[in-house]
Formats: structure tokens, C-alpha cells, sequence
């Protein structure tokens, strides 16, 4: 069953509520229809004892302030849109520029800070809920009215599931993504430099010092960024592109999600599989945390207070050939599922 509370009034005063999803196997998610933000997420550890460990704040008013994309639905286009504009049919679509000289997550105002519609619906014979938003023709920038829906539920398996679908009227870039930052040992627990991570690819996208997208692909062997066989975050930190992290490319799927990343904390015994039928993972090492954001337990969020792994497309796409299109046409529906699946391991 699916409990909703009021949560305050977004910016444009629409209402705003914080859902609770109760799943079987002890997994609780909350939910606000504003931003489709993930406020919290309790998982158990190997004695059963259930823990916060995603990033985030108790008030409505904390997510409006301003914070770094805490558990939101992030788009149009997820991630940097290099270098911020796109042609599409010999039109030049130039967008916004929120971070430097980026296009980032969907611009000054993107699908985070917007209120979106819910709805409870049924998802193999549980309860989920139902997110509607449209984006209309020129915001921020882009071409088409967009009719987006996202569903969460919590399954039997213990994974908070997000599905993505969309339309469009005219032809634009789409990819949308959830933005928690995860800490396996509970939101407020320090850095995650004891994590062990695992993402499976054998490719990664590299970037400038700026960021910006360049096009190419190269192989994790031989590199830091090599995760395929799990690794302690901390020592890889400095080495992850200035501390940032980086972009992997996944093997192509289909319809059904496939694991892309696994974390283990040891102290705790919680596991994280990622499993997703996006074409890309971002790995996110929360290097911009500073500690002036505090969160639910009353603490700040410091450097490496969690982690990110953001299942979308390659964001510059529209760009650069060689990597899956972005651009969904009318007629064409926009589909993409993510699954987080808590487990735990060990004595």
C-alpha cells in the first residue's frame, strides 16, 4: 500500500505530497511529486536493521532552496549536453547554459524543479506511483511538446523500480535519469571511500577538464576506471577524471534490465545492483558536496558523502556519431526502466 501526506506547495503553489512505498522484503521508499525527488530509502542491513541511505532533507523547502539534483528526475537530456546546442533537420537548438559552459540536466529549471501530477496505479498487482508531467513546446530550449510519465514502484525483490515513458510531437532529445546519491551505510554515515563497486562495462566516455563531451570511446583496461572486477572506492577517487567520476558505456540490451553496477558496504552487509536497459551509467563520486547542505540527521553532506550511479543515454548524442540516438520522434515512444535492488552479503 502506497500512504501520502501533504508536503508543502511547490513553487508555482501547486500542492505537493511525500508518498510512502512499503514493499515485502522491508524496503521502504518516499516520494514527492515535486521533482519526483526520492527523499528516503530505507534498506535493511544483515541484522534486519533498516537504515536511510539515500541523501536528501525532511522539508519541501530545503529541496526548493537549491540543492545538487538530490533524488530527482533530472532531463530533458541527463548530464552535459556538449557543446549546449543541437540541429536537428538544419535547425540549431541552442540551450540554456546553467554550469559553465554546459548544458546541465535540463537547464535552469529542468524536470527537478517542476510539480508533477500523481496518480496511484497498478504494477503487477502491487501498488505504484504515477508521475505526469508535460514539458512544452521551448522549455528550456527545446523543440515539442513532451508528455513524460514515471512510475515507481518497490518490488518483491527488494529494488525501488522507476520506469520512464514518454511522447512527443515534434522531434527532440530525451533521456531522463534519477539523481540520488546513495550511502550504503546510512545518509549521514561519512564518505563512501569503504564501498566496493563494481560497473560493468569495458568502455568509458572521457571528458575535458571542463567536462565537456569529446566524442570518443576508450577502454577501462589498464585504467583507473577500470571497475569491472570490484574495487574500494576511496583509493580511486583522485584518479576518476579530477575526482568526479565517469561516464561508462554499457553493452547493448533490451527491453529488460540488465545489472550494470553492484556496490557492497562491508561494515553494514547492504548490497546495491543497478540494473537498467539504458545505454550508459554515470558513476558520481559526490565530489561537489562541501558540507554546506545538511541533511536529514542534522549533519552536513561533506566531499564523498555518497554516491551516484544515473542510468540514461550518452548526453551529447545528438552531437557525435558512433553512440545511440537520443532523439525521439513523433510517434515514437520514449521507454527506459531502472531498478536499484537492495540485498545484503556476508556474516
Amino acid at each position: 500500500m502506497i500512504e501520502r501526506r501533504g508536503f508543502g506547495s511547490g513553487p508555482d503553489g501547486a500542492p505537493a505530497y511525500l508518498y510512502t512505498l512499503t514493499g515485502p522484503k522491508g524496503l521502504v521508499a518516499r516520494v514527492t511529486n515535486f521533482g519526483g525527488i526520492v527523499t528516503h530509502l530505507f534498506a535493511p542491513d544483515r541484522n534486519g536493521r533498516l537504515s536511510d541511505v539515500a541523501l536528501g532533507f525532511d522539508s519541501l523547502g530545503q529541496y526548493i532552496a537549491g540543492h545538487p539534483y538530490m533524488g530527482a528526475i533530472v532531463g530533458r537530456v541527463a548530464g552535459r549536453l556538449t557543446p549546449g546546442s543541437f540541429t536537428i533537420d538544419g535547425r540549431k537548438y541552442p540551450l540554456p547554459l546553467n554550469q559553465g559552459p554546459h548544458h546541465l540536466h535540463g537547464g535552469h529549471v529542468g524536470l527537478d524543479r517542476r510539480t508533477w501530477a500523481p496518480a496511484i496505479v497498478r504494477r503487477q498487482g502491487h501498488e505504484a506511483l504515477q508521475l505526469s508531467y508535460r514539458s512544452p513546446e521551448g522549455e528550456e530550449g527545446y523543440p515539442g511538446n513532451v508528455d513524460i510519465s514515471v512510475t515507481y514502484s518497490v518490488t518483491e525483490l527488494n529494488a525501488l523500480e522507476i520506469e520512464y515513458e514518454a511522447v512527443t510531437d515534434r522531434a527532440t532529445p530525451l533521456s531522463l535519469t534519477n539523481h540520488s546519491y546513495f550511502n550504503l551505510g546510512g545518509e549521514s554515515s561519512g564518505d563512501i571511500g569503504t564501498h566496493r563497486l563494481q560497473i560493468l562495462a569495458d568502455e568509458y566516455a572521457p571528458v575535458t577538464a571542463d567536462l565537456s563531451h569529446t566524442g570518443e570511446r576508450r577502454p577501462v583496461e589498464g585504467t583507473p576506471s577500470d571497475f569491472r572486477t570490484p574495487a574500494e572506492i576511496g583509493p580511486r577517487i583522485g584518479a576518476l577524471n579530477s575526482g568526479h567520476g565517469d561516464l561508462y558505456l554499457l553493452k547493448p540490451g533490451g527491453e529488460t534490465p540488465v545489472a550494470a553496477a553492484r556496490v557492497f558496504h562491508p561494515a553494514s552487509g547492504r548490497t546495491l545492483e543497478v540494473l537498467t536497459t539504458a545505454p550508459c551509467v554515470q558513476f558520481y563520486t559526490g565530489s561537489g558536496l562541501d558540507g554546506s547542505l545538511v541533511g536529514k540527521a542534522g549533519r552536513p553532506y561533506n566531499k564523498n558523502a555518497g554516491f551516484c550511479l544515473e542510468c540514461h543515454g550518452y548526453p551529447a548524442a545528438p552531437n557525435f556519431p558512433g553512440f545511440e540516438s537520443i532523439i525521439v520522434a513523433p510517434g515514437q515512444a520514449y521507454r527506459q526502466t531502472t531498478a536499484y535492488q537492495f540485498g545484503v552479503s556476508g556474516p
